[in-house]
């Protein structure tokens, strides 16, 4: 499980449709951004400081072979620790990820190679959502983007997240995380 921020950058998954990019890369990079085309799933997101990445490199058939109920359990996983912070998160199908009503505060975009999970779960913790405007995230208009801070009014960081997130996705898969013990030094 590798929990990472990333630097300002729009990735582009294997869905992608080029009006979801509303301003050219060249622009893009102009303001910072790098421009990734990545082999997951889903259309055009973006990542950057204060949004925990979240990749759960697993052998999915550990869990059962159906990659929908894959991808339920990550929404579940992200819905329980969501709770942690007295926020409703909730899927809302068509669409996968996690909502809260009708803007989305967790994509998820996956690829499964070999039966073992590649990428995961952008969680917007504390991230600013103006980026999201440069892009039609998803590939989904109709709806907007929301983080943890914006929805509890008070800052939520990203170390905040990780530790719900972790708890959170060893409870849905079962997994008993084991912790090095600290030995003493003489």
């Amino acid at each position: 499980l590798l929990l990472v921020e990333h630097p300002r950058v729009i990735t582009i998954g294997a869905s992608f449709h080029e009006e979801n990019l509303l301003v050219a890369p060249g622009e893009l990079e102009k303001l910072g951004m790098e421009v990734v085309r990545t082999d997951r799933g889903g259309d055009v997101t973006y990542h950057g400081p204060g949004q925990l990445v979240i990749y759960p490199i697993f052998d999915i058939s550990r869990f059962g072979k159906d990659l929908h109920l894959w991808l339920r359990n990550l929404e579940e996983a992200i819905i329980r620790s969501l709770a942690r912070f007295e926020v409703c998160g909730r899927r809302f199908s068509p669409h996968t990820g996690v909502w809260i009503e009708d803007r989305k505060i967790a994509a998820i975009g996956v690829k499964i190679r070999r039966r073992v999970n590649l990428h995961g779960i952008a969680l917007n913790c504390n991230n600013s959502l103006e980026p999201f405007n440069l892009i039609v995230p998803c590939g989904i208009s109709e709806f907007g983007v929301t983080s943890i801070s914006r929805e509890v009014g008070r800052e939520i960081t990203v170390a905040e997240a990780r530790a719900c997130v972790v708890e959170a996705i060893g409870t849905v898969f079962g997994i008993d995380w084991i912790r090095p013990s600290k030995e003493k030094r003489g």
